[in-house]
């Protein structure tokens, strides 16, 4: 194929928070970019994955889930969500079929009333449901919303992701390749560090704590030797979730180093040193000032 038939754009996931969007992301690169945890809100900014073929390149964005917001921190993710809608060439609805329609999905929905972009309905979890009940929940979704396509996937096993791409490249135009082919996200090294970090401490601590967590890399440096070291602060908004993410005699914050280190080695294909530091700042998720230092900036 010519060059000039390369096509190119950007496709926006979207769907309420857990329905699998970050899973998506990453199997369809092929490696961790966005973090997964079985919380809400996991995913506090747009995350760029690229996916490069001879053809064809697709940016995603990965957005933070569409929710009311109860902080100036929610406020800022539902408006990146909400902003990423009209600024793309094709939007993702994922849903969670074992779960059925639920009001966050009806939501969504009128979000997507108000833009142009077409919308693919995206039928995530088809691996936990037998195929006889795809049909009544199409027609369910179908009565809310004319969607350019329905595709049934699982992207925790990678089921028909394939045909999901294709689906997606059919609504791009001709267009220049915006990211090298070897390059995976727009987003710098220490960012997905950084969420990693915050990955192990979502999946080892629980309550009140996930909200409360934002994870700073202040210093990363390779060594003549091909180490890394990094050091990076997690910070929480009150002395009680320090205790928390330390852990007794340090052990919870022990763990979370050892877990985020193997990870972090995997991205950067270096050995790591891992340094981590926890700090209390008061509630950090009201505060325009600290929300910028941590990169959450309106576009």
């Amino acid at each position: 194929m010519s060059k000039s038939k390369f096509k190119s754009g950007f496709a926006a996931i979207i769907g309420r928070p857990n329905v699998g969007k970050s899973t998506l992301m990453n199997q369809v690169i092929g490696q961790k970019i966005a973090i997964m945890s079985d919380k809400p809100q996991t995913t506090r900014n747009k995350i760029h994955g690229v996916y490069t073929t001879e053809q064809a390149q697709i940016v995603f964005l990965d957005t933070p889930g569409i929710h009311k917001p109860t902080s100036k921190l929610g406020d800022y993710m539902m408006k990146t969500a909400q902003g990423s809608l009209s600024e793309v060439d094709v939007v993702l609805f994922l849903v969670d079929v074992a779960e059925g329609i639920g009001g966050g999905d009806r939501f969504i929905i009128e979000q997507l009333k108000k833009v142009k972009t077409p919308v693919i309905l995206v039928l995530n979890k088809i691996d936990q449901v037998v195929p006889e009940q795809l049909l009544p929940i199409i027609a369910q979704y179908k009565e809310l919303y004319e969607f350019a396509e329905i595709v049934p996937i699982s992207a925790k096993l990678g089921n028909n992701v394939n045909t999901l791409l294709e689906q997606i490249i059919k609504y791009f135009s001709e267009g220049p390749q915006y990211y090298p082919a070897d390059q995976v996200t727009d987003h710098p090294e220490q960012f997905v560090c950084a969420e990693l970090i915050r990955e192990k401490i979502l999946h080892l601590t629980h309550e009140e704590i996930p909200h409360s967590i934002a994870v700073s890399i202040e210093d990363m440096r390779s060594e003549a030797n091909g180490l890394v070291r990094i050091s990076a602060v997690i910070y929480v908004e009150r002395d009680s979730q320090k205790g928390i993410v330390i852990g007794k005699q340090g052990a919870l914050l022990k763990e979370v180093g050892r877990r985020a280190r193997h990870d972090i080695e995997a991205l950067l294909g270096s050995k790591t040193f891992l340094e981590l530091w926890v700090k209390v700042k008061k509630d950090w998720r009201n505060q325009d000032r600290v929300l910028k230092d941590l990169g959450f900036r309106e576009e």
